[in-house]
């Protein structure tokens, strides 16, 4: 059985929405933007689990929650004993030696006035300001080298604008191993690179779980490339998980139908030429949340059950699990 690295139970992540005056005394209650809504699952150790879902789903507002970087989160996040939404500063510190970040722009994320080296030793110059010149450099160097970029000699000096887009890449995830954590949450890693690039970094990442144990939160847009390197999948929309399971299970026989929407439209050999099936409307806003189920409005097989009822989480298979008033879990007969 797998074991639990991080358990989810109850998050909310609830921002006060801007409003006029007038506004206000119109309401007389404040808004709430609920960018995620009631999350509950679990971050297996070593697995890879993909978070995806269209822009304003609240993808991100996870992410930002396992760094400890909000103070608007309620709920529990529960690693090693202890619910890091809780943590005082120290803690939160603390928090950020096992569990690191990778930027969804290399080039952003980077001061382009340091040095690569300088760029991959700061996470040691916070948290480890106690180490010898020679072992912050021995530490640099072997990240660099688990990275491709070799040799680390021939790297530290240079300075961002000197590098491809992969190499700068590359030097984001050094910067995140130095530290040697346990969980790397990735935002968009290959979202700024083209095909080629696409391929290598996430071969990269998969050798890196392998060799250093580690295990990814991913964040993404792009369902092609959960396949690829997801064990696991969790789509979200507006703020609620409303499936999650195995990656090829889901992929491959979605039960929620705003999963089969997103799947229908993700480009392959079969459904190459053929028209795609796009969701009707946009996304409404996280202050305006839908009453009932909140992908209603966009529900192709809505009911008046699913505007007035937020239907409830259900075990359809085992290891999967939908958010849908109309989807019931089945039973597997065996043959004596």
């Amino acid at each position: 059985m797998k074991k639990s690295l991080f358990h989810v139970s109850d998050l909310n992540v609830w921002f006060a929405a801007r409003q006029g005056f007038a506004l206000f005394r119109r309401n007389r209650s404040k808004k709430f933007i609920k960018a995620v809504d009631g999350l509950s699952f679990d971050l297996f150790e070593g697995e890879t689990l993909a978070i995806v879902g269209e822009s304003g789903s609240g993808k991100t507002t996870v992410a930002r929650a396992f760094m400890a970087l909000m103070r608007e989160v309620r709920g529990e996040i529960c690693f090693e004993d202890r619910n890091i939404v809780a943590e005082n500063r120290a803690g939160r510190i603390d928090l950020r030696t096992k569990v690191q970040m990778i930027f969804q722009d290399p080039f952003d994320a980077m001061n382009p006035r340091e040095t690569i080296f300088k760029i991959v030793s700061e996470p040691l110059s916070i948290h480890r300001k106690n180490l010898s010149v020679h072992d912050r450099h021995e530490i640099v160097f072997q990240a660099l080298r688990d990275v491709g970029l070799t040799p680390p000699e021939d790297f530290e000096k240079r300075f961002p604008h000197e590098l491809s887009g992969g190499q700068r890449q590359r030097v984001l995830i050094a910067g995140t191993l130095v530290l040697e954590p346990v969980l790397i949450i990735a935002d968009e890693p290959v979202s700024m690179l083209d095909a080629s690039l696409k391929v290598e970094i996430l071969n990269l990442l998969a050798n890196l779980r392998k060799k250093r144990s580690l295990t990814y939160l991913m964040v993404t847009h792009d369902l092609a490339l959960t396949r690829y390197i997801a064990d696991r999948i969790a789509i979200m929309y507006l703020g609620k998980i409303l499936e999650i399971g195995p990656a090829l299970s889901v992929l491959d026989q979605p039960f929620h139908p705003y999963s089969q929407a997103l799947i229908k439209v993700v480009p392959t050999l079969e459904n190459a030429g053929k028209k795609k099936t796009v969701l009707a409307g946009e996304i409404p806003h996280p202050s305006d949340i839908p009453s009932g189920c909140r992908f209603h409005p966009r529900c192709p097989q809505s009911t008046d059950l699913c505007r007035i009822q937020e239907p409830e989480t259900k075990e359809i298979v085992p290891n999967r699990f939908v958010h849908c008033h109309y989807v019931q879990p089945r039973v597997e007969h065996t043959n004596n």
